[in-house]
């Protein structure tokens, strides 16, 4: 199925809700629906929100592909962001439609296959990860983050060659909070569970394997990915994103084995969530992590250059 994530140009999304007697009726939804033989994704977009809402798509991308498996059939939902379009939008098929701003999606009933979409929706294209050899270099570097306009921020610093202290935490919730950015602390870190300066917590790859279900408590989870078996452990105890990597070979692990595009289009597509690709990546490769279906783009370094802005 084609799904379209309509946007207007104030931020709110259209969504509709399905009849009664549908499947999953009385549930709102992304507009959309079945490919036709022959059809690709991007000309069923098209038709379907043409026949359903009387508006022509004038440019859509990639969001998320969601392979999902209900009690009663699997769907494919290949999802694109449409933020460019012709016409006024209304219910051509009797379907109720309404704007929602994206932070108030959550509060409206949605089929399951449609949670990851409203995750990808409001997830950044670009998640810094925060590193450091002492307290000067962490905060100049998340300056410098700040300053690249990313929003949101795992907080490792595996570098860091003193103890994680307290104070240097409030500090970066404080930067963090004037700048408009989402903090997750990695699971290693000794004061994640008990921590009050982050709003998620990033699970490392041994971590998640230990987990029977999502931790409580934080508005985002996410994981660290290898391979296919650690994708389907964080699908399976409901994690919001993932990191998958390395995507390409890096300087700093030459000699671990790299995914490669191919691969990672692979498992991306095969994967519910929304991925992040790192590796061997920046900023500018976006489009590329977009065509393979991804979320976007994760980083050490490549956030912390001065560029003005990714």
């Amino acid at each position: 199925m084609a799904v379209g994530v309509i946007e207007r140009d104030d931020g709110h999304i259209l969504i509709a809700k399905r009849h009664a007697d549908a499947h999953q009726g009385g549930l709102w939804e992304f507009p959309g629906g079945k490919r036709e033989t022959g059809e690709t994704f991007a000309r069923t977009l098209q038709r379907e929100l043409a026949e359903e809402l009387g508006i022509i798509v004038q440019h859509a991308e990639p969001l998320i592909k969601i392979p999902y498996q209900y009690d009663d059939c699997r769907v494919l939902l290949d999802v694109w962001r449409v933020n460019a379009f012709i016409g006024n939008p209304s219910g051509r098929e009797g379907q109720e439609i309404t704007w929602v701003q994206r932070h108030n999606l959550s509060e409206y009933d949605f089929p399951a296959a449609n949670r990851p979409i409203i995750n990808a929706i409001r997830l950044p294209p670009f998640y810094a990860i925060l590193e450091g050899v002492d307290e000067h270099q962490v905060l100049m570097r998340f300056e410098r983050i700040l300053a690249n306009k990313v929003k949101m921020v795992q907080i490792r610093l595996k570098t860091l060659k003193m103890p994680v202290m307290d104070t240097l935490l409030a500090q970066l919730r404080q930067k963090a909070q004037a700048g408009g950015c989402q903090l997750l602390m990695n699971s290693a870190l000794p004061v994640c569970l008990a921590d009050s300066h982050a709003i998620g917590m990033h699970l490392t790859s041994d971590d998640l394997m230990r987990y029977a279900s999502r931790p409580e408590g934080f508005k985002w989870v996410a994981a660290s990915c290898h391979t296919a078996a650690e994708l389907a452990q964080a699908e399976k105890i409901g994690v919001d994103f993932v990191v998958l990597a390395p995507v390409q070979k890096t300087a700093s692990h030459p000699d671990a084995p790299a995914l490669g595009w191919p691969q990672f289009k692979q498992l991306t597509e095969n994967c519910g969530l929304p991925v992040y690709a790192l590796g061997g990546v920046g900023a500018a490769d976006l489009p590329q992590v977009k065509d393979c279906g991804g979320q976007g783009v994760a980083g050490i370094r490549t956030f912390i250059k001065d560029r003005g802005g990714c």
